[in-house]
């Protein structure tokens, strides 16, 4: 069942909604909790259908909230909400809400979203595209206990990762962190399997993608060893090479669909590691309302810390001995301590002299 609302209220909203409710025969509200999407009207269409999707295992209110461009000055000074309310067949196994704003009444999102939330149920907010750079001060934003970003649809995703670090907030996450969650799971679980020292690490795959740098970050975080980036055409993440004591550990995805796990000593074995759509995404997200932690350690590690590891490694040559490779990624966090100099202080190290001068020791 749809209703449209033209020149409304959230009053209007919330009262097209119980009638929806009685008309379809289910008065009682089954909600989990409310999910607010913000989109523009290019991207909404995908992304409520991926937010109905993950509804069947999550059912929630769905508020889509999209401000439309007014094209005149008088247009901008002329407030108006239109809304489409969505029950029944029409909206999963929730309810939806798609709210277009105009005029000034699109600066003020929350006063329009405020009404309209389930009372005592968990809010997320999810920002498809154009995410604000601090999503725990954005209005919305503030409403949601988490809120989910996407770097992979930013314009430039690498330094997308280190504004995030910089404005983390517990609660906040990246849907390019959950694409990599089969890839964690995986390669704990090939480490559970041997008794050996990671020496090094190579994370293999597309040059835009932010998947491939939070791994990588998150293998650097908890391995405490060098990793190095390198690039392929693709589709998205494509191999992670391990260097241990006892030997090499791959575990390759060429095709984006079937990854091999090879272990040194161990007969390879095909594991299946399809790429997620979004709807799969949305619903591993809805899982879990707490911070990830894991995931704040991973982004705070640093995207500038990781390439400086993988530099000075390679200006030693190779991968070098253990106490030489502490030492090197020792100095690296002292030099990167100390980067915030005032004028007038000495020049920050190159991650060449930092490799010399371990080398030298």
């Amino acid at each position: 069942m749809k209703i449209d609302l033209t020149d409304t209220t959230a009053g209007e909203i919330n009262k097209a909604l119980i009638e929806g409710r009685r008309a379809i025969g289910t008065p009682a509200v089954g909600m989990v909790l409310t999910l607010v999407i913000v989109t523009d009207e290019e991207n909404a269409y995908d992304a409520l259908r991926a937010a109905s999707d993950a509804s069947r295992e999550h059912p929630s209110r769905t508020l889509v909230v999209i401000r439309r461009v007014s094209r005149t000055p008088r247009d901008r000074t002329t407030s108006r909400l239109d809304a489409e309310v969505r029950v029944g067949a029409e909206a999963g196994t929730g309810e939806t809400v798609v709210l277009r704003l105009y005029g000034e009444v699109s600066d003020h999102a929350d006063s329009v979203v405020l009404p309209l939330l389930l009372p005592d149920a968990p809010v997320v907010v999810w920002w498809p595209v154009n995410a604000p750079l601090d999503p725990a001060e954005d209005p919305l934003g503030a409403l949601a206990q988490r809120r989910v970003t996407d770097t992979y649809a930013a314009e430039q995703p690498v330094r997308e990762l280190a504004a995030r670090a910089e404005t983390y907030t517990p609660g906040d996450t990246d849907l390019a962190w959950t694409r990599i969650t089969p890839w964690r799971s995986m390669l704990a679980a090939a480490l559970d399997q041997v008794d050996c020292e990671v020496r090094s690490v190579e994370v293999e795959g597309e040059e835009f993608n932010p998947s491939c740098e939070l791994l990588a970050m998150w293998l650097a975080d908890r391995l405490g060893v060098p990793v190095q980036r390198s690039l392929s055409s693709g589709p998205g993440l494509t191999a992670v090479r391990m260097e241990t004591t006892c030997g090499p550990v791959v575990l390759d995805r060429a095709d984006g669909s079937l990854a091999n796990l090879s272990i040194q000593g161990q007969p390879g074995r095909a594991v299946a590691l399809q790429r997620r759509d979004t709807a799969e995404l949305i619903a591993e997200e809805l899982r879990r309302l707490d911070p990830d932690d894991t995931y704040a350690a991973a982004l705070r590690y640093g995207v500038e810390r990781l390439s400086m590891g993988a530099d000075a490694v390679a200006a030693l040559g190779g991968t070098p001995e253990k106490g030489a490779r502490d030492e090197v990624v020792t100095e690296v966090a002292v030099a990167e301590s100390e980067a915030g100099t005032e004028e007038g202080e000495a020049e920050r190290p190159t991650p060449k002299d930092l490799a010399r001068k371990a080398a030298s020791k």
